[in-house]
């Protein structure tokens, strides 16, 4: 096959491409608009964001019986396991080839499903991600890296005397996070006992836990691809966590926010540094392909540390992959697609990162993801389509036009909304409402949120109508729920 010397080429390899690619998850966020980069690519997801108008996305119309999914790996082997998918993905083979298959979640149930079906999974071994994933093993892998941690002690935890006694040297304000799961359920603030009685048995029960000292730190995501010429770096992007209006969680993440100079040059610079340091770590783990990165940044010193490895693609995957410099060029994820088809390319790595990082080669655009954050049970009874809103003078919006991504976005007063919960479903704590993109800041320099986004959560909310469930009346096992999961 002939190698792909320039970006002009990577285009063209991509725009008459002719292997079924399938995109296969409970939503198609993550990746939204690869599809106009990428010929033949498919999105599979449970739930059909567009409501049937997006041309390019496949959502079953029969719900077939199933156990209660319980996490994103749960909706795809249900997906897969759907005969109306299992037609669709048939029906699409070209010349006995079936395709690749992507997911942002699967287990080894997953990959034996879509090795039977006779899709390849374009991503490493569900083996070596959990092994990643696991926020230990991220702390050991970022030391071999020479990237640099909160101080921290990684430890099993008996009780609360024990948690002190191997935690004395980080002083009396800890955090501590558990191997698994998002940073929002599994990470607890703890100054005294009764804020250690509160999650001790989520503690208590693990082989080993990552216990931090606590900084004022600010948030932010960087997201990389391990390829053979090297680790790419995308720019860092700033981080929206904890706030009242979004999520119930106190450090969960519910948004980001990517403009040129975010932060001051050293930090990008050491943002970008670390990240191909970790990127060069992961290829000797094994790994290649799309990651991201959290790092915090210490408010009182200024030092930047390894928050959280995703090894997949991301909540901020969208910001990445369609921002100025990747428009430019291409999406950072195709360079994935590059390494997982193994077509033969040749770039300068250091050249892209360098580009990419440029002021002149970013524009501004944020996103809010927003949750239900009360504890109330409600069943939904109008949602808010997705595509381009509108706010008038007033504060109210209306909705302009459907659209599948944030590109026919304007200017300051339109938005692109994409639709999670739907009609006949339930908002419960944490559940997953949707997700705002826009162009320009949402956040002040001191990381406060702004009065344009509080105009923005507000309004959007009020465009779903629900009832209140009076539990009282309702035998549990009769109610069904999606799952207290984050679905992007």
């Amino acid at each position: 096959m002939k190698t792909l010397n320039t970006i002009s080429e990577i285009k063209e390899f991509f725009k008459s491409n002719t292997t079924p690619i399938y995109f296969i998850s409970a939503t198609n966020f993550n990746l939204l608009g690869i599809d106009e980069w990428v010929n033949n690519f498919k999105y599979i997801t449970h739930i059909d964001s567009f409501e049937g108008k997006h041309p390019n996305l496949f959502s079953p119309k029969v719900e077939i019986p199933h156990e209660e999914f319980t996490s994103i790996e749960d909706i795809n082997n249900y997906l897969l396991q759907h005969p109306e998918v299992i037609e669709f993905i048939k029906s699409r083979s070209v010349n006995g080839e079936v395709g690749k298959a992507l997911f942002l979640m699967f287990d080894e149930k997953t990959e034996l499903l879509a090795k039977q079906l006779g899709l390849e999974v374009c991503f490493p071994s569900a083996q070596l991600r959990t092994f990643l994933d696991n926020k230990v093993n991220t702390n050991r892998i970022a030391e071999k890296a020479g990237v640099a941690c909160v101080p921290n002690v990684l430890s099993a935890v008996k009780d609360y005397n024990h948690l002190r006694k191997v935690s004395s040297h980080l002083g009396d304000n800890l955090v501590v996070q558990t191997p698994f799961g998002d940073s929002g359920h599994t990470t607890f603030f703890i100054s005294n006992e009764e804020e250690f009685e509160i999650h001790k048995e989520e503690i208590i029960k693990e082989r080993e836990v990552k216990i931090m000292k606590r900084i004022n730190c600010y948030g932010t995501a960087i997201e990389g691809c391990v390829t053979q010429h090297g680790t790419l770096v995308a720019p860092l992007m700033t981080e929206l966590v904890g706030f009242s209006e979004l999520t119930p969680y106190k450090g969960g993440w519910c948004g980001n926010e990517i403009f040129a100079n975010a932060f001051n040059e050293d930090i990008r610079d050491k943002a970008k540094k670390y990240t191909q340091q970790f990127g060069d770590q992961l290829k000797k783990e094994g790994y290649k392909g799309y990651f991201e990165l959290d790092y915090l940044i210490d408010k009182d010193n200024g030092e930047i540390y390894l928050g959280e490895l995703n090894p997949r693609v991301s909540g901020v995957s969208s910001l990445t992959n369609h921002s100025k410099f990747a428009m430019l060029d291409v999406p950072l994820f195709l360079f994935h697609l590059l390494e997982w088809m193994e077509i033969p390319y040749q770039i300068d790595v250091n050249t892209f990162v360098n580009k990419w990082a440029s002021s002149e080669n970013m524009d501004s655009w944020s996103q809010l993801v927003i949750k239900h954050t009360s504890t109330s049970l409600e069943l939904v009874t109008k949602v808010p389509e997705s595509g381009i809103w509108e706010m008038k003078l007033n504060g109210n919006i209306q909705f302009k036009k459907m659209d599948t991504h944030r590109q026919s976005v304007v200017d300051d007063n339109e938005a692109f909304f994409f639709q999670i919960t739907q009609t006949d479903g339930y908002f419960y704590e944490g559940a997953d409402l949707g997700i705002l993109l826009m162009r320009g800041r949402l956040m002040s320099d001191d990381f406060q949120l702004s009065e344009r986004g509080k105009r923005w959560i507000k309004a959007i909310r009020s465009q779903f109508k629900s009832d209140i469930i009076d539990m009282g009346n309702l035998d549990e096992k009769d109610l069904y729920v999606s799952g207290d999961f984050k679905m992007l």
